[in-house]
């Protein structure tokens, strides 16, 4: 079976916390976890998989986690290849303080990844989430997983399972 790269940035621990929960619900032996801060190298890393998840939090107005400022910079200026890769993005953001940029570093992550090849799969219904706008929202749904630890903190562990569960038509979970 093919493994699973989960690479995340998390500056208050949210979406580590998060990653660990996707983490341990695909099971550890099939995903194997990088803390972008910690374990992350270079793109090199990503390009290891087959199958990656992508967790970022929103920071400001709308920018992505600090941690993955330069490997972004990185990709956009060595444009490595993503071309059969299958990628779906998660994250953290605010929807009552940040409503207005509601977990937009999903979007960039998004963008990114689609523009160096990646297959971009985890659409998520903005139907049941509480928010002005995002950069994240294409046609009516996010891009990706977008998470409220602040807020909507009762409806995680459900949002992931389901989550997960539309993910299996794309991604080798049992």
């Amino acid at each position: 079976m093919a493994k699973i790269g989960i690479f995340y940035g998390s500056t208050s621990g949210v979406t580590g916390e998060i990653a660990e929960k996707i983490q341990e619900a695909i099971g550890d032996s099939v995903c194997d976890l990088y803390s972008m801060e910690d374990d992350f190298d270079d793109f090199n890393d990503f390009l290891k998989y087959d199958y990656l998840l992508l967790g970022c939090s929103t920071w400001g107005a709308g920018e992505v986690q600090n941690d993955w400022r330069e490997p972004l910079f990185d990709m956009e200026i060595e444009k490595p290849d993503f071309s059969g890769k299958t990628v779906a993005v998660f994250g953290a953001g605010d929807c009552a303080c940040h409503g207005k940029n509601f977990a937009a570093a999903l979007g960039t992550l998004h963008d990114q990844f689609q523009a160096l090849g990646a297959k971009m799969v985890g659409a998520v219904s903005i139907e049941g989430y509480s928010f002005e706008k995002s950069a994240a929202v294409r046609d009516g749904q996010f891009v990706g997983l977008p998470l409220d630890e602040v807020n909507e903190s009762d409806k995680t562990d459900q949002r992931i399972a389901d989550w997960l569960e539309l993910l299996k038509s794309s991604f080798p979970i049992d």
